[in-house]
């Protein structure tokens, strides 16, 4: 079974067209149709790390990871409202010192001979595939619990990280997958410039239709 998550109900609602019966989850909604399911992890990266890991547990059937929502795309980046984005890598940016946990000496996580830091790449076989399918471009992604509240703050992230757009979960539903062994991959719909905190100038719907429409592409294949 491949299983989509999302951190809100709202980026997963187009799933409802899908045959599939509801259901929930320690409060979480969810979908489970013939070889897929969906579920709402929840906002930010605790809620997205006990969510998904509890769910993994309970469901070895689970193949494979698709973690997909919205994302605030860095200034200087060319991405717009609408614009897909798939992850390389996610990067966990406010986990440790300014420079990450390597200066602490702590792994983030540790798996069979390889230390994770704050750096987590994607599956190279799944993303490919996604990559080919969508006609993108994989770039890295940064997750932070706090979002950028200026474009200043942003512009800073992206110059120490190097990462195109951010979001609030994706780097512990990453870390997750990767202990749980299960093979993950990133989707993010650009719906906003980071930093920027007027709402009016969002484009929520507009990102919300283009991940409608790729997970659309990817059904019909």
């Amino acid at each position: 079974m491949d299983l989509f998550v999302s951190a809100t109900a709202m980026e997963g609602a187009f799933l409802e067209a899908w045959p599939g019966v509801p259901f929930e989850f320690h409060g979480r909604a969810g979908i489970r149709g013939e070889g897929w399911a969906w579920l709402e992890l929840g906002v930010g990266k605790v809620n997205a790390a006990a969510t998904l890991s509890a769910f993994l547990q309970a469901h070895p059937e689970v193949r494979r990871v698709l973690i997909f929502g919205l994302a605030g795309a860095y200034p200087g980046t060319g991405l717009r409202p609408g614009a897909l984005v798939l992850a390389s890598e996610e990067i966990q940016a406010d986990l440790g010192t300014a420079f990450g946990m390597k200066p602490l000496g702590f792994p983030a996580l540790r798996l069979e001979g390889t230390d994770y830091y704050n750096r987590f790449p994607a599956d190279a076989a799944l993303t490919a595939e996604l990559a080919e399918r969508l006609g993108l471009l994989p770039m890295p992604l940064v997750t932070c619990d706090r979002v950028s509240e200026s474009l200043e703050v942003a512009h800073a992230i992206r110059r120490q990280w190097g990462g195109v757009a951010e979001n609030m979960e994706g780097a512990a539903v990453a870390q997750v997958a990767l202990w749980h062994r299960r093979p993950w991959a990133e989707l993010r719909a650009i719906s906003n410039v980071a930093g920027v905190r007027k709402k009016s100038e969002w484009r929520i719907p507009e990102a919300l239709a283009a991940l409608r429409s790729a997970f659309e592409r990817l059904r019909s294949r």
